[in-house]
């Protein structure tokens, strides 16, 4: 009897189980690819999910409130309309007529300019030569003048205001005593409120009195962020001190100094508390900037659509300084 030839083996791939051999049951469970296509689901949405209170809280915040004003500029809102809730008429573009016809508004509107212009440059200016300053202090003056720059800055506008009234009272001001004690001019008596130029230098001190800590704190801050190497690498190629700060200091710290200076234009183009405190919560009419101005339309004037209509005209104003910070965060955040 002729024996029978032996089975010829079958090739098989890779991970296949031998014939006849049961499949291994430690094989992937059936819920992992499930587990996994929801892992790939929810990564996209999961920083949008995390995202989405804050986004909740600015609509509430902002979104509606500017929502509301963009409405009442369309209509004519007296007092009896707001506390009643009754429906105002619908006046069209004819709040923006009265205002844009009228000389009184952009009178305010050059002197708000002029008196941000004036007051960012100085708190600029001021900033970075006390951030440089900072470089070559001592470690503990270096440290007083931290100390000095954050309670400046965390005191309450109230009491700076106070201060500053203070400073420039005509009978018993500092201001007035060093002016005539120590420099030999006449300042006895002198109301610095009669001429709104001198008037505005007090509440412009005001104003780069709270912004110039955090300009001087956020310009060393970067400041610090410059190689040493390179600038004495400069400085023994035979560059000046200008020479190392335009060339060397001036293209790393850039970027951060118009982020600060975009706020400063923002801030202060706003300016309401400083103006309105420091003249006895009811500013002259020479004293008004859009801030004030728009409250003095919507709250002494009872006149809420108008007021509403100059605050929107703010807005768009401003919208384009908005627009050019937005663009410097994107820029450095592509940097980084």
């Amino acid at each position: 009897m002729k024996a029978a030839d032996p089975p010829v083996p079958v090739p098989r791939k890779p991970g296949q189980p031998e014939s006849g051999t049961p499949a291994s049951p430690s094989g992937p469970p059936d819920s992992g690819p499930a587990k996994g296509t929801r892992k790939r689901r929810v990564g996209p949405l999961l920083p949008y999910l995390l995202i989405a209170p804050t986004i909740v809280a600015l609509a509430a915040v902002f979104v509606w409130p500017l929502i509301k004003t963009v409405i009442m500029s369309f209509q004519d809102v007296g007092r009896r309309e707001l506390w009643t809730g009754e429906a105002a008429p619908w006046v069209g573009f004819d709040q923006f007529t009265d205002i844009f016809g009228d000389g009184e508004f952009w009178d305010v509107v050059w002197r708000t300019v002029l008196f941000m212009t004036v007051c960012v440059v100085a708190t600029m200016g001021l900033g970075l030569f006390l951030a440089l300053s900072m470089q070559r202090m001592a470690k503990g003056v270096r440290l007083a003048l931290t100390g000095a720059l954050v309670a400046a800055w965390a005191m309450p506008l109230l009491v700076a205001t106070s201060i500053f009234r203070w400073f420039a009272d005509s009978d018993y001001g500092v201001l007035n005593m060093v002016l005539t004690k120590y420099l030999g001019l006449d300042f006895r008596g002198h109301n610095w409120w009669l001429d709104p130029k001198q008037g505005f230098l007090i509440i412009g001190a005001v104003v780069v009195w709270g912004a110039v800590p955090f300009v001087v704190i956020t310009l060393y801050a970067a400041l610090t962020q410059v190689p040493r190497e390179l600038e004495e690498a400069a400085s023994l190629d035979g560059a000046s001190a200008t020479g190392v700060f335009r060339f060397v200091t001036w293209p790393v710290i850039k970027p951060v100094f118009q982020m600060i200076a975009t706020l400063s234009v923002i801030w202060d183009f706003n300016v309401f508390g400083q103006v309105f405190l420091i003249r006895g919560n009811k500013p002259e009419p020479e004293y008004n900037l859009l801030g004030t101005y728009y409250y003095e339309k919507a709250f002494e004037s009872n006149s809420f659509s108008q007021g509403a209509a100059i605050s929107l005209i703010t807005v768009l104003l401003l919208s384009g300084v908005a627009v050019y910070y937005l663009r410097q965060l994107l820029k450095i955040g592509e940097v980084e």
